[in-house]
């Protein structure tokens, strides 16, 4: 088996969680590793490339390339480049499923539509970062009022069968509804059902102008809820699609991009 070309890598600095790609010169994965990012953000960079390279029993001094992503895609000292995390998601989402067309990413603090081309390309796109609501951390809350851990919220919400209304879009209304209704008797399985449907109406109306077309493609860690996917389906009217990991998609776009970038004279 002979030695790759070359090795880089990416890296993407998540308000919630920090991923690292590590990818050879034909683009095959080697490693990827996925951390909270903590309270330093810095150091967040260096620990989850660290522990993606001892998987791939790399050192550093193998990666000719590095770019990273994400909010704190600046802090990350050693890369040799910073890209935007809209670019990155593109680019590993259309790499997994190259008939992607729409990418929904919903992470723990922000939440974002993607509009692609026929070549990957970003054609349009939308993004909240100002309000908890239609992220990650409102399901954190709500599960914290229910005493359910977030990972438990779709297997949960799958078994409704009368789901429960959510009208409020702010999360700390929304926390107070759930309160109340859960005081009247309603079941867990109907509230969470319920949560998931008003969140994904929210996240619904947030990508409409992005035009949502087929293959939609669903990323980061939100999209390991399976309740979630089944209420982004039904508010959209569209099958959805998940990747294998959809949490590494800014990383594994960074790293492709930091492919690309090492090819360049």
């Amino acid at each position: 088996m002979g030695k790759a070309p070359f090795i880089v890598a990416g890296v993407d600095i998540g308000a919630a969680t920090a991923k690292a790609v590590i990818l050879n010169g034909g683009k095959e994965l080697l490693s990827f590793s996925i951390m909270p990012t903590g309270h330093n953000v810095a150091r967040a960079g260096e620990s989850i490339l660290n522990e993606a390279l001892e998987k791939a029993g790399l050192s550093f001094n193998a990666l000719k390339y590095i770019i990273s992503t994400g909010y704190g895609r600046k802090a990350v000292e050693f890369a040799d480049k910073p890209v935007t995390e809209i670019i990155c998601h593109a680019a590993g989402a259309y790499q997994m499923m190259p008939h992607a067309r729409t990418i929904i990413d919903i992470g723990g603090q922000d939440s974002k539509a993607i509009g692609l081309d026929d070549n990957g390309n970003v054609i349009n796109f939308v993004m909240n970062d100002k309000c908890a609501a239609g992220t990650g951390r409102f399901l954190e809350v709500m599960a914290g009022v229910l005493g359910l851990k977030v990972s438990d919220l779709g297997a949960v919400s799958l078994t409704s069968e009368d789901p429960c209304e959510i009208s409020s879009t702010c999360t700390i209304f929304a926390e107070s509804e759930v309160v109340s209704l859960r005081a009247e008797g309603r079941s867990r399985e109907d509230l969470i059902c319920g949560i998931h449907r008003a969140m994904s109406h929210r996240v619904a109306i947030m990508a409409k102008p992005v035009g949502l077309k087929q293959e939609v493609v669903f990323t980061g860690g939100v999209a390991k809820n399976t309740g979630m996917k089944s209420a982004l389906e039904k508010e959209m009217g569209l099958k959805i699609s998940v990747p294998e990991e959809p949490q590494i998609m800014g990383a594994l776009g960074a790293a492709i991009l930091a492919e690309a970038q090492s090819r360049t004279p």
